[in-house]
């Protein structure tokens, strides 16, 4: 036997922690855009929503736990975060909501055009040109952080609250 067959896995680097100027860059584009979504009139439910929904598609624990705590913290309910993943079989979401969601999966799955062009169309009913940019923004930023996360295996710290 190969001493490969018994050996754990390489530990991934931090990579926030690792290279922090460019960590420190990517904080800096997130505060901006949630400025932006905020000035176009995006509430913070609906960003962390976004939030939410990318991480879910992405798989990304530390994000899914940061991004709850934070959706939960601005008023989002428990039983929507639970059935966030199936959005569109609900009418718990408003139109501006599904909008922004449809979006944001549009920009997490880059290759499919169909996609985009519907989600395009449906933004277009009910948001303003400045809310498709921000949630757009909301998406690709959330996007990165969680390949940040996804890649550097943050691990999800235990709650201590019960």
């Amino acid at each position: 036997m190969s001493d490969r067959t018994h050996s754990s896995p390489p530990r991934r680097i931090f990579i926030d922690k690792q290279s922090p100027k460019a960590f420190h860059a990517l904080v800096q584009v997130s505060e901006t855009v949630r400025a932006t979504a905020s000035e176009a009139g995006l509430d913070r439910t609906t960003v962390e929503l976004i939030n939410l929904r990318v991480s879910q598609l992405n798989g990304c624990a530390y994000c899914l736990d940061a991004h709850t705590r934070a959706a939960l913290r601005a008023g989002e309910s428990p039983q929507r975060l639970g059935i966030l993943s199936a959005w569109r079989d609900t009418g718990l979401f408003t139109p501006s909501e599904r909008a922004a969601l449809a979006l944001a999966e549009a920009t997490t799955d880059p290759v499919n055009a169909a996609l985009q062009t519907s989600a395009y169309e449906a933004a277009r009913q009910v948001l303003s040109e400045d809310q498709i940019s921000a949630a757009i923004w909301v998406a690709v930023t959330i996007n990165a952080f969680n390949r940040v996360s996804v890649m550097s295996k943050h691990p999800v710290p235990p709650l201590h609250d019960k």
